[in-house]
């Protein structure tokens, strides 16, 4: 009897996954705030990203101290998972050079990942990975080093597709207020709410544009982060609504707090799930044909479907069957 592929080689074609990234990015600047996140991703596991930031972060005229510090950290046993990233200063500030130097080149190993804020357009990406991908030649790293980029200009968003398209990109972020400001008033403040976010037509245009040029190259669209953090009601809706109507897989977090009613929006339905299991399991055994589950026919189309919501309800920290957990994540940190 032949062995049966695994999910992720029977429904996939080389490249077309793209990255799986946890659903959601943590962001801390400040020193006890960055240790404080490190020990609450050890208690937890890897079910959110930590960034760490030197662009908000860093003390005006103690830059060079700051990104000494977050590798420092990056680079200490307090990063159990390999799942800690790093904002450095946007491409045109004084300081961008000296950060991937710092950053890169001495964490470029250990870094998940070098988030790029404030791209005016897609050469301002081009010449920032360049940059990268030089500082990492010199240091003789081998593991090109995926970038993160925030869209949070007019440039960005207008070139939102080539900024997507580009090979070393894994992740656009929607930069909310940012946005809001570059439109010089023309946009009430109200829309940086979290309820008026999700209303204002220049804002969900920009929402969407992101999340279809992320889709569109197989890259995950990243929400922007909700300021109301102690509001966990609405922070869980506006979560839930990114996920569901805007088409976004992965959010910021700005304060612990936030990191559960995020993950808990972004998780499938227990039911949901549990069909999911039900319907690849059935076609697992029957080597992929298409089966009838529940009166309804399913094929290679819909398993890659219920595949996506297992993965994701794994990535969220959900509980699984012990046959589903050994049977297809006993290769995961999450198993």
């Amino acid at each position: 009897m032949h062995a049966t592929p695994h999910p992720r080689e029977a429904l996939f074609d080389a490249g077309d996954r793209g990255p799986q990234l946890p659903v959601v990015d943590h962001y801390c600047g400040v020193e006890a705030r960055m240790r404080k996140s490190l020990a609450l991703q050890a208690e937890r596991g890897p079910v959110f990203d930590v960034t760490l930031d030197c662009e908000d972060g860093a003390p005006v005229g103690g830059e060079a101290e700051h990104a000494a510090l977050v590798v420092s950290l990056v680079n200490s046993a307090d990063n159990h998972f390999g799942r800690v990233g790093a904002r450095a200063h946007p491409f045109d500030h004084p300081c961008f050079e000296a950060d991937v130097d710092t950053l890169v080149g001495q964490a470029g190993e250990r870094l998940a990942y070098l988030m790029i804020p404030k791209v005016r357009d897609a050469s301002d990406l081009e010449r920032a990975a360049e940059a990268v991908a030089a500082c990492q030649a010199r240091h003789g790293q081998q593991r090109p080093l995926p970038l993160q980029v925030l869209i949070e200009t007019h440039g960005a968003l207008r070139e939102v597709q080539r900024i997507a398209a580009h090979p070393r990109v894994e992740s656009l972020s929607f930069g909310l207020m940012d946005f809001v400001s570059e439109h010089r008033g023309a946009i009430p403040g109200s829309a940086m709410s979290v309820q008026g976010q999700f209303e204002h037509p220049l804002v969900v245009r920009a929402k969407l544009e992101i999340a279809a040029a992320a889709h569109a190259y197989g890259k995950v669209p990243s929400h922007c982060v909700v300021t109301e953090f102690k509001d966990r009601a609405a922070l869980q809706a506006a979560a839930g609504r990114a996920a569901q109507q805007f088409g976004y897989t992965r959010m910021w977090s700005i304060h612990p707090d936030q990191i559960q009613p995020i993950l808990d929006a972004f998780s499938p339905a227990a039911a949901e799930v549990d069909e999911a299991i039900e319907i690849i399991h059935a076609a697992q055994s029957a080597d992929w044909a298409p089966i009838q589950h529940r009166q309804r026919l399913h094929d290679r189309a819909s398993y890659r479907y219920y595949w996506q919501v297992i993965e994701r309800a794994h990535r969220t920290g959900q509980p699984l069957p012990v046959a589903a957990r050994e049977r297809w994540f006993a290769d995961t940190s999450l198993g």
